[in-house]
């Protein structure tokens, strides 16, 4: 097999990366990529971690899916809804370590391929530090398939079938 198969382009930097990718990231929430892009800027706010539309208020965060027959995840970067008091929390702890602040709720702003209806599933985010975005998690008796393998993992056949959806 040539080095080409076991290779990609990441799509931040642009460079040729070895072995298969273990990520996804959606750019904005659904909602806000849905406008039309000449008339985006004029509805809503956006950095790469933060999103607001009106009275609508998104944060960017790691949707881990850890893998059972290797080590580490696939990492889902989904956009999460939340309340105003959340969005502000966040904002204050943006460059302090808050790994120690309780979870909070939010809802997908994502259809993830391959898992059926995503958009609004209740999940609890949790902040982190400085430097990583808040990671997503799901109650446990979520019974959503999405909540399934984020609490069970995945296989690495089911691995290709999500990079062969992307």
């Amino acid at each position: 097999m040539s080095d080409q198969m076991h290779s990609f382009v990441c799509p931040i930097c642009r460079e040729l990366h070895p072995g298969l990718p273990t990520d996804s990231a959606f750019t904005l929430p659904d909602v806000v990529w849905a406008i039309a892009p000449a008339e985006r800027a004029a509805h809503a706010r956006w950095t790469s971690d933060l999103c607001q539309m009106g009275d609508a208020y998104f944060i960017r965060c790691l949707l881990p899916i850890p893998f059972t027959d290797q080590s580490g995840f696939y990492g889902w970067g989904v956009w999460v809804g939340v309340e105003w008091s959340v969005f502000r929390r966040y904002l204050e702890l943006y460059d302090k370590d808050a790994t120690r602040e309780p979870a909070e709720g939010g809802w997908l702003a994502n259809e993830l391929p391959t898992y059926g209806p995503t958009l609004g599933l209740p999940v609890r985010l949790q902040f982190q530090s400085s430097t990583s975005r808040p990671t997503v998690h799901f109650a446990q008796d979520q019974d959503h398939k999405l909540a399934r393998e984020a609490r069970d993992g995945i296989s690495g056949e089911r691995y290709h079938e999500i990079l062969d959806a992307r």
